[in-house]
């Protein structure tokens, strides 16, 4: 057993978790390439009934797209077992907005399909008011989009962040993400952002809704610390961290953010819980 795991092993009990919340970027892909034990994970989940929704913080992707994403990498999954912040943002907006509304946003056509599906418009600049100004990911970010987004506050509109995420695992490294476009249109519009995916509550109630889960019996398992690790626990779910991407036993000590379980891959995960299930 590695230190992590001993370390990181606080009061978890594996064979109570009933379902779990699965992050998809840094958990289980990096980039394209699925992680090790990937496969491995999803049948032990499937064989022993476990119910599961893959969660993402990333906007930049369909329910759709994560769906085959996964099934190329030799996970097949059903579409309802996929949630993004792009999902969410446009349930909240669609409760925010029932009569509908005019939006900017900043991301990528995913994002865009959401904020139409809720009943509003999208305008492309900054020539009229708008209701409210949504940012994603967005690889395409230009000046131009943060100068029509920075007057759009200015002017009074409302500003929804996606999610928190400063930068984004890939095979090249950690590159920008959401969280580094809030930043700059919060110190150039002086506008706070209302966060919607982790570690906000509202993508962790919808999925454990999903389930069928209460929050004793279900495991929030991702590589990041703020979103993941902490928003699980604010959510009241059991938590566990798995050391390929972001976040690790050493960056936990840093943080001060101490999850219920770490281990280094879904391997250890998988090994782990199914001794914790074959236990009288």
């Amino acid at each position: 057993m590695n230190n992590s795991t001993q370390n990181g092993n606080r009061s978890l009990n594996l064979k109570a978790v009933k379902g779990i919340v699965l992050d998809i970027d840094g958990t289980l892909l990096r980039g394209s390439e699925p992680l090790p034990g990937l496969i491995g994970f999803f049948d032990f989940l499937r064989q022993n009934k476990i119910a599961f929704i893959v969660g993402s913080n990333n906007s930049t992707r369909t329910t759709a797209q994560y769906q085959q994403k996964l099934a190329k990498s030799g996970a097949p999954i059903d579409l309802d077992n996929v949630l993004t912040s792009a999902v969410a943002t446009g349930a909240y907006l669609k409760r925010e907005f029932p009569d509908g509304g005019n939006a900017y946003i900043i991301g990528k056509p995913s994002l865009a399909q959401a904020v139409r599906e809720a009943g509003l418009e999208i305008f492309e600049d900054a020539s009229q008011p708008v209701d409210v100004v949504v940012a994603g990911g967005d690889d395409e970010l230009s000046y131009t989009k943060l100068k029509h987004a920075t007057l759009l506050l200015q002017k009074g509109a409302r500003f929804i962040g996606t999610n928190p995420d400063v930068v984004y695992p890939t095979e090249e490294g950690l590159i920008p993400e959401t969280g580094t476009t809030l930043a700059a249109l919060q110190a150039a519009s002086g506008v706070e952002p209302v966060i919607i995916g982790k570690p906000q509550r509202y993508l962790f109630d919808t999925a454990m809704q999903k389930m069928g889960t209460t929050h004793e019996e279900t495991a929030m398992l991702g590589d990041r610390l703020e979103t993941d690790i902490l928003g699980g626990q604010r959510a009241g779910l059991r938590t566990i961290l798995v050391a390929t991407g972001v976040d690790n036993e050493r960056t936990a000590a840093d943080k001060n953010i101490h999850p219920d379980l770490i281990v280094r891959d879904l391997c250890e995960l998988t090994q782990r819980w199914q001794t914790a299930l074959d236990q009288p």
